[in-house]
């Protein structure tokens, strides 16, 4: 099956083959023609599979044509997978004339006012940024026809449930709407009981699996000797784009500066960098400039980056959906991708409750001089 396939409009398939994408995912199969339909819809797939075009794509096929105004809004947990939405949007409109903005705090406000004034085809929005916009009345809602709620369990994670209540009571009640997540906790599925019509489920995949096309291993290492691990497989090999993630920020921090001293080219991307700062970082690692990202979990969902080798938990994931996110940033929609996890002698059980979660065993790999068990 190509896009052509999916009933997508003539200046979308060219978009998607300026872009180099050929054949949907199988996400992007089962739910696109669904939302080009109208249908409300709920999209459940493991990061990593193609969601944001799952919605992107129909989105962008509805507004051709149609009078300038705000027709969609798309709700996102942070920034970073703000900014990605508008990227994907903009991708696919690229032979139409879509207009577009990512609305969301620690960045001016007024350019947003004035956008938002003007009026824009398409929303992306963080819930906090929003509700300031709408409380000033900088946003007409009017003719809304269509909501995206993207990572819904995340924003549920992160609180974000009043602010989503308090926007959606000011948009128009007889509107499509299409909600995507990782996972399905009760909150989730109370979310679309409320604001969903008849909506139809996709699911792609079983809850908590991780990707099959990511290889994993375990390394058991010393907590104290993580870092001259990790200079060590970055030095003695060619892995080209990494994703190392800490469970602090100060952690974070010392791993850029022991992979600097060691004259490997790595950022940091944590709460404590400015917004600034952040998208710089994202911006050098996407072109190659930086070729490790260190981050914590701020970057774990939404970052859709193209052409990550491998990722590597310096520090296992506390929560086994967390590794489930993590490892997701490689092996995204079909490419194939190796996850690392970094196990010291105190987290053998957390490791073991991963592998519980995922069904499977993960490899131990032991190398010479750096086991806890040499």
């Amino acid at each position: 099956m190509t896009f052509a396939d999916l009933g997508l409009a003539r200046p979308l398939l060219d978009a998607l083959h300026d872009a180099g994408y050929e054949r949907p995912t199988p996400i992007q199969r089962e739910a696109i023609p669904l939302a080009l339909l109208g249908r409300d819809l709920i999209g459940l797939a493991q990061t990593g599979t193609g969601k944001t075009a799952s919605f992107t794509l129909p989105v962008v096929h509805r507004l051709l044509g149609g009078p300038r105004r705000t027709r969609v809004l798309v709700l996102t947990p942070t920034r970073e997978l703000c900014l990605q939405v508008e990227e994907s949007v903009r991708k696919y409109s690229s032979r139409s004339p879509v207009d577009v903005i990512p609305v969301y705090g620690g960045v001016g406000y007024e350019p947003q006012e004035k956008a938002l004034r003007r009026g824009v085809d398409v929303v992306v929005a963080t819930p906090g940024r929003l509700l300031d916009h709408l409380e000033k009345r900088n946003v007409d809602f009017t003719y809304l026809e269509t909501l995206v709620l993207d990572e819904a369990d995340r924003m549920l994670d992160m609180g974000f449930a009043p602010q989503i209540n308090r926007i959606v009571d000011q948009i128009p009640r007889y509107r499509q709407t299409l909600l995507f997540s990782a996972t399905m906790p009760p909150e989730v599925e109370a979310l679309g009981r409320k604001y969903l019509r008849k909506p139809v489920v996709v699911q792609v995949g079983r809850r908590s699996s991780a990707a099959t096309t990511v290889t994993h291993a375990v390394y058991p290492v010393p907590r104290h000797r993580k870092n001259e691990l990790l200079v060590h497989l970055l030095t003695n090999s060619d892995h080209e784009s990494v994703l190392v993630f800490t469970r602090t920020k100060s952690g974070a921090d010392r791993v850029v500066s022991d992979l600097a001293q060691a004259k490997i080219h790595a950022g940091a991307m944590h709460a404590d960098k400015s917004q600034r700062e952040r998208i710089q970082a994202l911006e050098d690692f996407k072109s190659g400039k930086l070729r490790v990202l260190v981050a914590t979990d701020i970057a774990q969902r939404g970052l859709d980056i193209s052409g990550i080798t491998h990722v590597i938990n310096f520090d296992v994931p506390q929560q086994p959906e967390d590794y489930v996110h993590r490892i997701g940033r490689t092996g995204r929609a079909a490419s194939t991708g190796d996850a690392y996890t970094f196990m010291s002698a105190e987290e053998i059980g957390m490791v073991r409750t991963i592998e519980r979660t995922i069904g499977q065993e993960i490899p131990r790999v032991s190398v010479p001089g750096f086991d806890f068990g040499t």
